[in-house]
């Protein structure tokens, strides 16, 4: 099932082709895609995909009255993937969802993802639940809306920004078409920035062999909302031979952080 353009999973070209109680199944295309700030190609959409598929297997357990508020994210990343992709690009990253566990007041969602027959990364969404909000955002259910554009930045509605220092920085502009049913940013779309960022930060010196992303995990502490002073900030905390660490947050408009990650990269 594709998605109007004028959501935040149909702008990434995110279709869901099963959704049960048991298991899901949702894809994204990922090849050809940037990172803004080193001109590399980016695993980020991974996380959107993982963010998608693994909370809609917590959400699909809900109860009458219930809804779900991920909570943590995480990715962990086969080596060789960016090579995969690449040299796929007519095929579709994959995500098969399953949950794990027993649904209590919150559930975990574990996803296997694969381009083809290769599997190239693992990740965990962990949701709670909580009464249905009074107001909810409708989304369009009709094909509908246009791409903003082709590159990354342009379907997250970024751009860099100066930090005066060693920081990697991504001003997150406010679109609600990045908005998820609540009005903030879209749990997937935050998680690309701060892989962006977190990536970059560790690259930022690296005239050799590129680190490439390997985990990535995220905390979602608050709503997230984009314009006045929203962004995703990162610095390295190790930069080594052979791995790298970076610390990344998302910071909303009213100046409070709202989601931290940690990324680990390897050469």
């Amino acid at each position: 099932m594709p998605y109007p353009l004028n959501t935040p999973l149909g702008r990434f070209g995110i279709e869901t082709s099963e959704e049960t109680r048991d298991r899901c199944v949702a894809s994204i295309p990922a090849s050809g895609l940037v990172n803004p700030l080193t001109g590399a190609p980016t695993l980020a959409p991974l996380a959107m995909l993982v963010d998608h598929a693994g909370g809609l297997i917590n959400h699909a357990r809900r109860a009458a009255q219930e809804w779900t508020v991920s909570s943590e994210l995480a990715v962990e990343v086969a080596p060789g993937a960016a090579e995969i992709i690449a040299s796929t690009p007519d095929r579709d990253v994959v995500a098969v969802s399953r949950p794990l566990g027993r649904k209590r007041a919150a559930a975990l969602g574990v996803c296997e993802l694969s381009v083809g027959a290769e599997v190239i990364a693992t990740a965990t969404v962990r949701s709670f639940y909580i009464t249905v909000p009074t107001t909810l955002t409708a989304w369009p259910d009709k094909p509908s809306g246009s791409l903003p554009g082709t590159r990354l930045d342009e379907l997250m509605a970024v751009e860099i920004g100066e930090t005066g220092g060693n920081a990697a920085l991504l001003v997150q502009h406010d679109d609600p078409v990045l908005n998820n049913s609540v009005g903030a940013v879209h749990g997937g779309v935050s998680s690309m920035g701060l892989e962006l960022v977190g990536s970059a930060a560790i690259n930022r010196d690296n005239a050799a062999q590129h680190y490439q992303t390997a985990s990535l995990r995220v905390n979602f502490l608050r709503p997230f909302h984009g314009g006045g002073e929203g962004h995703y900030r990162a610095t390295a905390i190790h930069t080594g031979r052979s791995s790298g660490v970076a610390e990344a947050q998302a910071v909303g408009r009213d100046g409070r952080t709202a989601i931290i990650a940690r990324l680990t990269a390897y050469r």
